[in-house]
């Protein structure tokens, strides 16, 4: 099957269908596939030299999350039922308070990635961080340096690529990513040694970049000044999305108002439908250890930021391990059920998702295969949530189809 079509139908079928992530493990396949913003401002593939093949079909078909994910089960993990694999895991926090300020939560990827590139233990990290030239935009890359990676802090919610980049191929190197990203790369690996230091975080989804150049628009920043730095989190925790003109002048709004109300709403159809959001084929995963009110709701109220680190291999547990004994991090040992108490997106999602899938198909619109991540297990025990969102997903989805235009038949030939 994967033979008789090129890379191009391949890729066309995915992105028409919506369910392209943007991930970019196309582009990484093939050189004359490029990741550029769509019109409604999400990463897509297109193909801008070389000649269609079919040779890569049938990698593109086993990586490409907008195919198929399945489940990851690494050698001597655990298996949390919402949270993934677990090796060890830990609430954590940077030592050097700089770098735990303008993290995310508590600094903990990046305090890492600084101490494997100052140790020689990776070569380069794949990251993603404010475009130099226009920080309403988020640019993949490599980093070599502290000073770079510490550039990198803080979330970025906006379309990136960073399985494009061919460091993500390099067993010398670590890879930042999203989930779409890192569970790319993991399936393009031969096996564990062949493939990068994998990290991840909990993701929630891509938003569109016009979510990003409205909300600054909107905070009272005109949509052609130009800026000198755009932050969404990070410099205290969770932070403020923050912009700067290049005369000083800032504007900012809370993470409530800026993910909740503004950018949230944007995200891309195939992260509503995403089975892992937990980035269970990294080596090494982060997420925000909230606080918890007396419902067990996160609490976003400004402190000091502390992160969960969810080693999922063997390799990741003993990375994070020396990181704490070397005093790069602060850390205790963490009950994964505590972080799923304060992670209710994540759970909701995962437990919803054969509802969503469901009701998505029943509308005629194509979904990935998901295997292993024990859909039907969660759907039989909660069957009217699962009724009720499977026709919620089936009015939805109809509504958006009757306003959708036909797509062109080769999309990323153009």
């Amino acid at each position: 099957m994967g033979r008789s079509r090129t890379l191009d139908a391949a890729i066309d079928e995915v992105v028409r269908t919506g369910n392209c992530s943007g991930c970019g493990a196309c582009a990484l396949l093939d050189g004359g596939v490029s990741m550029e913003l769509s019109a409604d401002g999400y990463a897509r593939p297109r193909r801008t030299s070389g000649t269609p093949t079919s040779d890569a079909v049938p990698l593109f078909d086993t990586a490409c999350p907008g195919r198929r994910v399945t489940a990851a089960r690494p050698a001597g993990a655990t298996r949390h039922p919402t949270m993934g694999p677990v090796s060890a895991a830990w609430a954590a926090s940077a030592a050097d308070p700089e770098i735990r300020h303008r993290g995310s939560s508590g600094g903990a990827i990046t305090a890492l990635t600084t101490w494997l590139l100052e140790r020689g233990e990776a070569a380069v990290v794949v990251g993603a961080r404010a475009d130099a030239q226009e920080p309403r935009r988020t640019v993949s890359l490599t980093l070599q340096t502290r000073e770079e990676a510490l550039a990198s802090a803080g979330s970025r919610y906006a379309p990136t690529s960073s399985a494009s980049l061919a460091a993500g191929r390099d067993p010398k190197a670590a890879v930042v990513g999203k989930p779409c990203e890192v569970s790319a790369l993991r399936a393009l690996a031969r096996d564990e040694a062949d493939a990068p230091l994998l990290i991840s975080f909990f993701c929630a989804g891509t938003p569109s970049q016009t979510a990003t150049d409205s909300l600054v628009e909107q905070l009272g920043m005109p949509r052609q000044a130009p800026l000198r730095d755009l932050w969404y989190r990070g410099r205290g925790w969770p932070g403020r999305f923050t912009a700067v003109g290049t005369g000083g002048e800032e504007v900012s709004a809370s993470y409530d108002e800026s993910w909740g109300a503004h950018l949230g709403p944007t995200t891309q159809w195939r992260c509503k439908v995403c089975p892992d959001g937990v980035g269970e084929h990294s080596d090494i995963t982060a997420a925000d250890f909230w606080r918890s009110d007396e419902r067990g709701y996160p609490v976003f109220a400004e402190e000091d930021g502390v992160s969960a680190l969810i080693a999922r291999t063997r390799r990741g547990a003993d990375v994070i391990a020396r990181a704490i004994a070397s005093g790069v991090l602060r850390a205790e040992p963490l009950d994964v059920d505590e972080l799923a108490r304060v992670q209710p997106l994540q759970v909701k999602r995962r437990t919803t998702l054969l509802a969503r899938l469901l009701g998505a198909r029943a509308a005629g619109r194509p979904v990935p295969r998901y295997r292993g991540f024990g859909l039907f297990r969660f759907a039989l025990a909660h069957p009217r949530e699962t009724l009720r969102t499977a026709r919620g997903t089936l009015r939805r989805v109809r509504r958006e189809r009757g306003r959708e235009q036909p797509m062109p038949s080769e999309a990323v030939s153009r």
